[in-house]
């Protein structure tokens, strides 16, 4: 088989250089990792004393969740307002196998069913599988034929009124409606506070994920901030390390990263990677495959798409932000990643400026990854648990990933640094730029980037900008 890429060399050679050599600067260090200020704003989800639920329901509604885990999470809060809207009983919501990653994990695979019911219970009536007489409606069924009860056409963004207009119809005729697809089904404006808090209610605190991945993570979030001895490091009894060892040193600071830099990513960007021909040839192919026609070769160079910052960073260009907004070598950094795209050809130069680099594989042995081994939702969960625990957390590039874990640290007035692709795009194609013009430019471009509230404004997602629908300026 011909290998589909040459292995890139540093694209950034003379900034990689200088920032090799960087000195750790104790002031600007310290500033780094002081915690977000407070801002005033605090978690809002509504009144305690919010009404009972209707004695009769309208009937069982069921959704079919395409995408991977984070947009996915997305779509059940969706799900759990459109039951609200249209008093309906909701059916544990389906996943749909991701094309890409192949995961077949259901909810309850995931997330703690049990505790998303027991939130939730004063909210909407929630079952998880259908009564005997509805058990016919299953994803193969709605697949074979066109079936009344299957809602295919739901508009993108809908409102209230189009579900009310639409779906309750068959809800009450046949007692069950299916919608699929339903991702990104559900307006964002116009909706009664109550259905906007609610929706926050269900991604902040029903959907929690089940104990062996909430424990996986606290593992691993111990041992970046207890760094076990050469002893110590291939122990298998994680519960037992995580209570035992704490208090014994004084616990280190640590920043995730999440590096999107699939294929998946890399295709769908339409950028050049410094792969050279065998590289564009076969990212082309693989958009034909995936797609098929539907994303399409950019219009636009490369040297446009970066000025305009539609050009996931690469695991370089990515370590040399962190190196320029001041983080050492000595940086605890956990790279929160699926698979990237290049594999450790990629990620070396990264891992050259930020050599205590872990991720999962270097912190659990196989035995304990052995219930997440092989599936991406499992593997994203993890990594998103540790994201919020951690100090300071950087998306490589926007996504349901960055979108979801922003949010989530907004709510929780948690440190998050988003880069200015636009900025460093540009900056990134100056090929003479010296490493103290690039690192003064990204430290300005990004003061105002690292966790400050922004409301949401509108069109834009609840789910990444949960200010003012789901908190209150004290």
């Amino acid at each position: 088989m011909l290998q589909e890429w040459n292995v890139p060399k540093p694209r950034h050679l003379r900034l990689l250089r200088s920032a090799l050599q960087r000195e750790r600067l104790t002031g600007e260090q310290s500033d780094l990792w002081a915690p977000l200020a407070d801002q005033g704003w605090r978690p809002y989800l509504g009144s305690v004393n919010a009404p009972s639920l209707p004695q009769k329901s309208e009937g069982y509604l069921q959704v079919f969740l395409d995408g991977g885990l984070n947009q996915q999470r997305m779509g059940i809060c969706d799900a759990v307002a459109v039951a609200k809207i249209l008093n309906a009983t909701l059916v544990i919501p389906h996943l749909e196998v991701n094309p890409v990653w192949q995961d077949s994990s259901s909810f309850m695979d995931i997330f703690d069913v049990d505790h998303f019911m027991n939130v939730l219970k004063d909210d909407i009536p929630i079952i998880k599988e259908l009564p005997d007489e509805f058990l016919w409606s299953t994803r193969e069924y709605y697949a074979t034929a066109i079936r009344g009860t299957r809602i295919k056409r739901a508009p993108v963004h809908a409102s209230a009124n189009w579900y009310l207009e639409n779906v309750l119809p068959v809800l009450q005729s046949n007692g069950i409606a299916a919608i699929s697809p339903f991702s990104h089904r559900l307006s964002f404006d116009n909706l009664p506070s109550e259905i906007q808090q609610l929706r926050c209610k269900v991604n902040f605190k029903a959907l929690v994920f089940v104990p062996h991945i909430r424990a996986l993570g606290d593992a691993l979030v111990h041992r970046l901030r207890y760094p076990p001895g050469q002893s110590q490091a291939s122990s298998t009894d994680y519960l037992r390390e995580t209570t035992d060892q704490n208090g014994k040193q004084n616990p280190q600071k640590f920043v995730v990263l999440h590096l999107r830099f699939d294929k998946d990513m890399a295709a769908h960007s339409a950028c050049d990677f410094g792969g050279g021909k065998a590289e564009k040839l076969a990212l082309a192919k693989y958009r034909q495959t995936i797609w098929q026609g539907r994303v399409l070769n950019s219009q636009f160079t490369d040297k446009e798409l970066r000025s305009q910052g539609r050009c996931p960073l690469t695991p370089e260009e990515v370590g040399l932000l962190l190196a320029a907004l001041g983080f050492d070598n000595n940086t605890r950094l956990y790279l929160a990643s699926h698979k990237v795209y290049g594999g450790e050809a990629r990620i070396s130069t990264l891992r050259k400026l930020f050599p205590l680099m872990e991720d999962k594989k270097s912190l659990a042995s196989s035995a304990e990854r052995v219930h997440i081994k092989g599936k991406a939702s499992l593997l994203a969960a993890v990594d998103y648990h540790v994201g919020m625990h951690s100090d300071i957390f950087v998306s490589a590039s926007p996504g349901n990933m960055h979108n979801a874990l922003v949010g989530h640290r907004t709510f929780e007035n948690m440190k998050t640094i988003r880069p200015n692709m636009v900025l460093l795009g540009q900056l990134f194609l100056n090929k003479n730029i010296s490493w103290s013009q690039f690192r003064q430019a990204v430290v300005e471009g990004h003061q105002n980037r690292q966790g400050q509230l922004r409301l949401r404004k509108p069109k834009q997602s609840i789910y990444t900008y949960p200010a003012p629908d789901c908190m209150c300026h004290a």
